[in-house]
């Protein structure tokens, strides 16, 4: 009881909001992917041309998409693991869901019918319906008929979707466990289960991942029953519970340290954040550089791109990273902080979902007229058409589709306490700063 009984808030700044600049980066890493991948495919530049080091760093960028996901568990595990170590009331489903609805809903299923009408109109005639099912209801990532079509980044909204809709019931299953748990041993719970989640997310990576690559092994079920469960458990990638998990470790982490700043976990935290931020990045580096090493043969079948091991190496680097920031000095802080990155922070919803399409648009429509640039000037051509132009779309569409979709999951998830008027100043600023 002495860990729930003297948890307290400490005042001080609000560290999460450095956690905006850490989606932004996410989002220019994914951006950053996308651009070397189509000037490559152009022939702007070959690896050949770069060597191994520079062709490395142009294709880590694919794994932003592993960062969104350690985010996601991060930030949305936040109330349930409040609940959990510090016994504060439990969240309200309803709210969670409204809120994840309006969110996510006006912006996807805009860009999803700008993109059929004007790119993908195939998808209105009957006999695509089926698939255009997959999209309506995020299960895009599942067949193979609709994984990365219409839109490339598509398909990681659909394991986000996923996640969402399974993360109540996954905190309730946690809180069976933990609840009945002795006081003392209520945290070491929560952190089995967290594991456990991460060895579910490994065991079906490996399954899914196994056919892959000989679909001509031995059923032990019929076919039909093998192809269902591979839908709902790994689709076409896995997904991604491992990450998601490794974000909710770094939640809790980051709880306890908050609020029980005198615990020998929290003071190593504290006190080392640098050195758990150095990690990180050299985990980082390990996972970028690591085929270029002579460890490639050897380490090909456990940390090879879509390898059962692979998705969880990057997932351990942000999330170290992710803590390190939390709790570093200015010096470690300062860039996800700094109102560029947050900016991009903001806008990396809108930023995500329409980049590629709009870097295709570009490249048939605009940039094939200045093929007699030199290759520099070309690959510098991509960039300034994403800051100069995409950035001010985004921001357009972050104000007219996202924010009033935002503010309508906010009202409608606003308790009737919020919603009376109030006369004491202090109170009414009080209840207008809501979520």
């Amino acid at each position: 009881m002495a860990l729930i009984a003297s948890s307290k808030v400490i005042p001080k700044k609000n560290t999460i909001t450095v956690l905006d600049g850490v989606r932004g980066f996410a989002c220019l890493l994914v951006i950053f992917y996308h651009v070397n991948t189509f000037t490559r495919v152009k022939h702007i530049w070959s690896f050949n041309d770069v060597g191994n080091i520079v062709s490395a760093i142009t294709l880590v960028g694919s794994y932003g998409v592993t960062l969104f996901f350690v985010l996601s568990g991060f930030l949305l595990f936040l109330p349930y693991a409040k609940a959990m170590i510090f016994q504060e009331p439990w969240p309200s489903m309803r709210t969670f869901y409204i809120r994840r609805i309006c969110r996510i809903w006006p912006g996807y299923y805009f860009a999803l019918f700008f993109l059929i009408i004007f790119a993908a109109p195939i998808y209105l005639h009957i006999d695509h319906w089926p698939q255009l099912a997959f999209f309506l209801t995020f299960l895009m990532d599942s067949s193979s008929h609709t994984y990365q079509a219409i839109n490339g980044p598509f398909w990681t909204l659909a394991v986000e979707w996923q996640y969402y809709m399974l993360l109540p019931f996954i905190a309730l299953g946690m809180r069976w466990f933990v609840s009945r748990s002795d006081d003392k041993w209520r945290v070491p719970t929560l952190f089995t289960c967290l594991l456990a989640m991460i060895l579910w997310g490994l065991t079906t990576r490996a399954w899914g991942h196994s056919w892959d690559i000989n679909p001509q092994q031995q059923l032990w079920v019929p076919s039909y029953v093998h192809s269902a469960i591979r839908f709902v458990i790994y689709g076409q990638s896995g997904k991604y519970l491992e990450d998601f998990a490794i974000g909710m470790i770094i939640c809790s982490c980051y709880l306890l340290t908050q609020r029980r700043p005198e615990l020998t976990m929290s003071l190593l935290i504290k006190r080392y954040s640098w050195c758990i931020w150095l990690s990180g990045v050299i985990c980082f580096c390990f996972m970028t550089f690591w085929y270029i090493t002579p460890l490639y043969s050897a380490l090909v079948p456990y940390i090879g791109a879509h390898n059962w091991l692979c998705e969880l190496g990057f997932s351990i680097s942000f999330g170290l990273c992710i803590l390190g920031v939390l709790f570093g000095p200015p010096v470690i802080t300062w860039l996800w902080e700094s109102a560029p990155l947050c900016k991009m922070g903001m806008l990396s919803y809108g930023l995500y979902i329409w980049h590629e399409p709009a870097l295709f648009w570009l490249m048939d429509n605009v940039f094939q007229h200045f093929v007699s640039w030199s290759a520099g000037a070309r690959y510098g051509l991509y960039w300034l058409c994403v800051f100069g132009l995409l950035v001010p779309l985004c921001y357009l569409f972050y104000r007219c589709i996202e924010l009033p979709g935002v503010k309508l999951g906010a009202y409608y998830t606003r308790s009737k306490k919020a919603m009376q008027p109030v006369k004491d100043t202090a109170t009414r600023e009080a209840v207008t700063m809501q979520p």
